[in-house]
């Protein structure tokens, strides 16, 4: 279902912007008229009426290809289908001791600073460890032998080696509601990063379609065609110019799979230390050797893309009112950037012809 190289799950944030069959069942011939949230409710298993209720309200519940109403009554020989903004996942979910990192707590939900390393769900190669792992022991989850794919009730997830908020709901009307916004585009999810290069513009934004790549499947990239891949959206705007390299802001309108890193490498400029796509090589600066021994101490420093999420905001499933939560830089970005810092303001760049 994932792809997996040294637990770097793929298909992180994208689960969110498409809709996933769940189940799909074809009414019987002799079936009397009945209203289908109750029809549901009888037919499935470990199921109550309202959690119907629910999904049919968020417009997860199709008949004939078709979103319905709880009113609808279903007739012989339709089709229904539940389609959910997340894959099925099928695992066993094993709760462990992890620490866990809580920014805020209600009765709805729990928002959540990530660490740089930790997988967010159990995926091939990756079946103890992740953060869901570490939500089901929070929770008091016991494990399901039938594989609770919404063990955690996540909603989005994001890289393994990208730091940050995450929001993950405790009910299921708090899922459902959050992970319609997250499909409708309507949370807020701010990052910073730094990248190779100096950028020219002070803002601006990359709006190219993202598909994977046909010649490495655990990358992404741009589609040349327009008509191919997904339409992904992301507004960046400078915040410090430190030579070589840049610190930006991105702000998320669609979340597409690797699409900042993805995004940012288009334009020619990849994430600091990003060896999926590339940044963690010398991509700008001198030829001299002081500067590569300063810029592998950089990589030991932030070993991982310089990647942090680190503002997340949207409406309160239960209270309806906006809510917004923000994160320091983790410690490993900070020194990586005050280490840029102190070199840039060092009056140690080189001469532009003895640059890369």
């Amino acid at each position: 279902m994932s792809d997996v190289e040294n637990g770097d799950i793929l298909l992180e944030e994208d689960e969110q912007q498409e809709m996933y069959e769940h189940f799909r069942m074809v009414v019987d011939r002799g079936q009397a008229l009945l209203r289908i949230d109750k029809y549901l409710a009888d037919h499935l298993q470990d199921t109550s009426r309202n959690r119907v209720q629910l999904a049919i309200d968020a417009e997860y519940v199709r008949v004939n290809d078709r979103v319905v109403k709880s009113n609808y009554k279903v007739k012989p020989l339709d089709v229904i289908t539940l389609m959910m903004p997340y894959q099925r996942r099928g695992i066993e979910i094993k709760p462990e001791p992890i620490p866990l990192d809580i920014v805020y707590e209600d009765d709805d939900l729990m928002v959540i600073n990530k660490p740089a390393g930790l997988v967010v769900h159990p995926g091939h190669g990756n079946y103890s460890g992740t953060l869901v792992n570490a939500l089901a022991w929070y929770l008091g989850r016991t494990p399901d032998p039938d594989g609770d794919e919404r063990m955690g009730l996540l909603v989005h997830r994001i890289d393994k080696d990208t730091s940050g908020l995450l929001v993950v709901a405790k009910n299921d009307a708090a899922q459902i509601d959050l992970a319609r916004q997250f499909f409708h585009h309507t949370i807020e999810r701010r990052y910073q990063a730094l990248v190779w290069g100096n950028i020219t513009e002070d803002s601006g934004t990359i709006d190219a379609n993202i598909g994977r790549d046909p010649n490495d499947r655990l990358r992404f990239k741009v589609c040349g065609d327009p008509a191919q891949g997904k339409r992904a959206v992301t507004h960046f705007r400078v915040l410090e110019r430190l030579g070589y390299v840049t610190l930006v802001e991105c702000v998320l309108e669609t979340g597409r799979t690797h699409q900042i890193r993805v995004h940012m490498n288009h334009i020619g400029h990849p994430l600091f230390n990003d060896a999926r796509y590339g940044g963690d090589r010398i991509l700008k600066g001198t030829l001299y050797t002081k500067y590569k021994q300063f810029i592998d101490n950089c990589f030991r420093i932030c070993p991982r893309q310089a990647l942090h999420a680190k503002t997340l905001g949207f409406i309160h499933p239960h209270t309806k009112k906006e809510i917004s939560f923000d994160s320091e830089i983790p410690s490993d970005m900070t020194a990586l950037l005050e280490k840029w810092r102190r070199y840039a303001g060092s009056n140690t760049l080189e001469e532009e012809d003895e640059t890369l």
